[in-house]
């Protein structure tokens, strides 16, 4: 594979700490998930959500160009990240992706999604690690 973008971003502190990416765009503290003890903060979750509704999005707009089919502007994706807890103590995530695609019949929305997801580079980096429903709303 050919390298097309590196994204740097250094933590510190943890979950209660600080983000900063290397070109100074991302700079912000971070919190733990509301009902955890936020602080009204950012916290990973929310944004490896927006990492991956944004990339989904760009996939189904890719795959539609394919098929010459052009999605309404209030197309969405809405990401839903969970911080699940396992019984041996350790923490993983589960995602479903809310995909909304106004005037795009069912069988197409289902066709372009099931499409978007495997091309998508999220879908791709958590498929076998994380569960991920897809959902057409």
């Amino acid at each position: 594979m050919e390298k097309v973008y590196t994204a740097e971003v250094t933590a510190t502190g943890g979950r209660r700490g600080h983000i900063k990416s290397s070109d100074g765009i991302l700079d912000m503290p971070l919190a733990v998930p509301e009902g955890m003890g936020s602080n009204g903060k950012t916290n990973p979750e929310q944004l490896f959500a927006a990492g991956y509704a944004a990339c989904f999005q760009s996939a189904l707009l890719l795959v539609s160009g394919k098929h010459h089919e052009r999605l309404n502007p209030e197309s969405t994706v809405t990401a839903h990240v969970d911080l699940l807890k396992n019984d041996n103590g350790g923490y993983g995530l589960g995602v479903k992706l809310e995909v909304h695609l106004p005037g795009v019949d069912k069988e197409k929305a289902q066709q372009l999604v099931d499409e978007a997801h495997q091309v998508c580079p999220y879908s791709i980096g958590t498929r076998g690690n994380i569960q991920v429903d897809l959902e057409i709303v």
